[in-house]
């Protein structure tokens, strides 16, 4: 198989810009992919772009204000793992030896509060049936009743996670909290309080991808996977379905699909990225990473695996809680992440001897897409 190396990243930070245009984050973050590549007008073939809410031709925008068009010009929206699917798209267009170099990127201008969907229809939205906080509610409520979890380990993954962000300067949040200060949030749905929730925000990511003979991050697996109908807590049809648990989630397909790619198991990760929309939703992506067995997540936050002197680093850059969630470019943030861990390059928040990496996102719709680096 062509092998397919990431040569260059870039990401314009996580947050609130006031003022600046989405296209204007758009041309930061690929402006440093492209230097980090070391490639400038006419040095890739082609691009694809993750948007969600940034409108028609949000990939075409950001390379018009820069003078760089004419090639094909592709944006892929899948929710949160929009930037995962744009990122699987260009490494199979690499592969099939369509192109040698192709450009990345995923941008996002999140308005504020609670995320909508055109996803689900406006009565379904009235009713309380889509993925709304009272549906995470329900999500970690079962993961409670299922694996043992309690509201002081979902405090736990807030303190992991923002104890993180301090050292991220592109994350939203940087500061230290505690579990006492996380508790004393309001609660927004049980068992959910305000800091146990990400914030939608703003931002920017791009990676540079190119056919490599070998020596840089290659980009093992990218696999994109969407939902099993019937879940009643599935993402596509929140609340409306089975209370069983024979449907595979998404996050399971496409993370078998990832590890088969790449011909490496989970057992053998030295960091990961992965979703944590709430703090919940972490804990259960463990158990659908197959970074545990089932009913074990709270075991990891009690041994400390996940934290960054453990064994398996999850969310070292700060993960959503701390970065907040820029829909298309949520994905792509992961891997600029992942890609300055393999590097060495991530600072005082670098996991030591990290060869292998994961990243993992969910989106609106069920689309789940996990990906493994290495080097």
């Amino acid at each position: 198989m062509t092998r397919v190396e990431i040569t260059g990243i870039g990401l314009h930070p996580f947050g609130r810009f006031d003022g600046t245009s989405v296209t204007e984050m758009g041309v930061v973050a690929v402006r440093h992919a492209l230097a980090d590549a070391g490639i400038g007008r006419g040095g890739f073939q082609a691009a694809f772009c993750g948007a969600v809410y940034a409108g028609v031709a949000a990939g075409h925008k950001v390379l018009d204000s820069m003078g760089m068009t004419g090639m094909p010009i592709v944006d892929v929206e899948a929710g949160c793992a929009s930037g995962g699917a744009a990122l699987m798209l260009a490494a199979g267009a690499i592969r099939a030896g369509q192109y040698d170099t192709v450009l990345v990127y995923g941008v996002e201008k999140m308005p504020k509060g609670i995320i909508r969907s055109s996803f689900f229809e406006p009565w379904r939205e009235q009713a309380g049936l889509a993925a709304t906080p009272a549906y995470f509610a329900l999500r970690a409520q079962r993961l409670m009743r299922e694996s043992g979890v309690t509201k002081h380990h979902l405090a736990s993954v807030v303190v992991k996670n923002r104890r993180n962000g301090v050292n991220n300067p592109d994350a939203m949040f940087r500061k230290d909290v505690t579990a006492a200060d996380v508790l004393a949030s309001r609660v927004v749905c049980e068992p959910l309080h305000l800091w146990m929730l990400c914030s939608p925000n703003e931002g920017a990511a791009a990676v540079v991808l190119r056919k490599g003979s070998g020596g840089g991050v290659e980009l093992a697996a990218a696999a994109l996977r969407s939902h099993l109908p019937g879940s009643v807590l599935g993402e596509a049809t929140p609340m409306s379905g089975l209370a069983t648990d024979d449907i595979t989630p998404p996050t399971s397909l496409a993370a078998r699909a990832a590890y088969e790619e790449a011909g490496v198991g989970p057992d053998e990760l030295d960091v990961v990225e992965c979703q944590d929309t709430d703090a919940a939703r972490e804990l259960l992506s463990y158990e659908e990473l197959g970074l545990c067995n089932p009913g074990d997540a709270a075991k990891l936050v009690e041994t400390g695996a996940t934290e960054m002197t453990g064994r398996l680093p999850v969310n070292p850059s700060g993960g959503l809680l701390s970065k907040g969630e820029p829909l298309g470019a949520s994905a792509l943030g992961q891997v600029v992440e992942l890609t300055r861990q393999l590097r060495g390059d991530a600072g005082p928040r670098q996991v030591e001897g990290a060869r292998l990496a994961l990243s993992h996102t969910v989106g609106r719709g069920a689309n789940a897409c996990v990906t493994i680096i290495r080097r």
